[in-house]
């Protein structure tokens, strides 16, 4: 009875209106819109990327200012300290991005990027293993160095594309003289740009505080959940066969807070990760990172690294946590600014949302800037961003503040609906298909937290708590198989 009761509540919250998109009145315009816009863009990072194919699909100039020198070659740089750790690009992100750019996903697989299956991971989750099935929610696996240096390209082909690398902004400063653009942004050459529009893409590295306060503007409440996660990561090559099997996944629980994974990119090479929270992130070094895959709850991810050639240092990162400036709070926000990306709102990177959701932020903006019958205001732009980060937000927070290495609790509701999830996962190993393709669809950030309570599955969940689960999905064998292959002599 209990349990039904608990279902009712979940399913109430998830009907809620308020926890949907909010419609708010405008505010104030970007521009009367008479012609096209000049709006600078802060950082050429994905989210930059995506805003000015945004911004020039409208029809409007763009200036990309970064502070890197920006190469024509697929290399790691500075300002993307993660760049070199293995990203998992959601499917939903994927599509947006296709939207964006079309024709990017063939670009990409054209330089080398491979389709899998995340359904055809050895996925080992806190209830066991998933079952592995047939190739639905195909995406493609990569470098993120190769993904930026395609969006790259692409975007600075686009008409009305400007690039000044090499730069950086000092500052923003309002025109008070009408008409003319509402913004100066100060860069580090010395000169000022004018704009019509700025939108800060600068990751977390973002000044938007300091800038803001420098403008008299009231400072924005902070969220933050923080569960301590590292990475070391590796790059390997002539890796063995998986057989049918996209990659590795051993997920991190708060009964094992380790886990690592197994994943293929570009020019036949693998990416190796370790992953740990608080005290137990992995360490730089060779020797610690190969015993740090050993004691993992299952040797899938080790026997991998100890069949393959290294070639590559162990890279370490570290600044994992979820950060939301909330901006779109504000009531003195001001037109013409936008915030965007990982400077408005950051996820913990072990949930692959942050470039899905930079990607759909800038399918809102290109809808925004495209739609000439309607004044653009900025305010309503950044509770449509809020809007668009609200799910992802609340499915990475919920998961880490899990972890013992998090300082706080979840809510009634993210405890109601982690015990829900676990319960149909649960479902999923032993059998359920419904169950196993509704929390796939949701990973990818395509579905809705409504869908999880389908009277389908609830009942499948009663029913299993009565006459029991039946038995759950095995190890895959092709992970049995390759702890018999011969071990890689040449290790370091």
């Amino acid at each position: 009875m209990e349990f039904s009761r608990t279902i009712e509540r979940l399913k109430e919250f998830a009907r809620r209106p308020g926890s949907g998109p909010r419609r708010t009145a405008p505010i104030s315009d970007i521009s009367a819109q008479t012609g096209p816009l000049t709006v600078v863009v802060i950082g050429a990072s994905l989210a930059g990327l995506f805003a000015a194919a945004a911004v020039a699909g409208s029809g409007h100039h763009v200036i990309v200012v970064e502070r890197d020198h920006l190469p024509d070659s697929a290399d790691p740089r500075p300002g993307v300290p993660q760049g070199q750790q293995p990203h998992v690009f959601l499917l939903r992100g994927l599509r947006a991005a296709e939207k964006l750019l079309p024709g990017l996903r063939a670009n990409l697989e054209s330089r080398g990027a491979v389709p899998i299956a995340t359904t055809r991971f050895a996925w080992l989750g806190e209830q066991g293993w998933a079952p592995v099935h047939s190739s639905e929610f195909e995406i493609i696996s990569l470098t993120r160095p190769l993904f930026e240096q395609v969006v790259r390209q692409r975007v600075f082909a686009l008409a009305g594309v400007e690039v000044r690398d090499d730069t950086r902004v000092k500052g923003l400063r309002r025109n008070s003289s009408p008409g003319s653009p509402a913004w100066h942004v100060e860069i580090s050459t010395g000169v000022e740009i004018s704009a019509d529009l700025v939108i800060d893409a600068s990751g977390r590295s973002s000044r938007m505080p300091i800038w803001l306060a420098a403008l008299g503007i009231s400072a924005p409440e902070l969220s933050e959940v923080d569960a301590h996660t590292g990475y070391a990561t590796r790059m390997y090559e002539r890796g063995p066969s998986l057989g049918v099997l996209s990659g590795i996944v051993l997920h991190g629980t708060p009964e094992h807070p380790t886990g690592g994974l197994v994943l293929p990119v570009e020019n036949d090479r693998w990416l190796v990760l370790g992953v740990g929270f608080g005290e137990l992130r992995p360490p730089r070094d060779i020797l610690g990172f190969e015993a740090f895959l050993r004691r993992l709850r299952d040797p899938g991810v080790a026997d991998f690294a100890a069949r393959s050639t290294p070639c590559s240092d162990v890279l370490v990162h570290r600044q994992t946590g979820n950060r939301h400036h909330h901006y779109e709070k504000l009531r003195d926000w001001p037109d013409g600014l936008l915030v965007i990306g990982d400077a408005f709102v950051a996820f913990n990177p072990v949930y692959a949302q942050g470039i899905t959701v930079a990607a759909c932020e800038a399918l809102v903006l290109l809808e925004a800037l495209a739609d000439s019958r309607r004044p653009v205001s900025a305010r309503r732009l950044m509770r449509r961003f809020a809007s668009v980060a609200g799910l992802p937000w609340e499915i990475a927070v919920s998961f880490d503040l899990r972890q013992p290495s998090t300082t706080g609790e979840q809510t009634l509701v993210q405890k109601l609906t982690s015990a829900w999830t676990r319960e149909l996962w649960r479902l999923g190993i032993h059998g359920n298909a419904r169950a196993i393709r509704v929390l796939n669809t949701l990973y990818h950030l395509l579905g809705t937290p409504a869908e999880l309570f389908h009277p389908v599955l609830i009942w499948a969940a009663i029913h299993a708590r009565l006459r029991g689960y039946g038995p759950g999905t095995t190890r895959p064998s092709d992970l049995a198989a390759l702890a018999e292959a011969p071990e890689n002599p040449n290790q370091r």
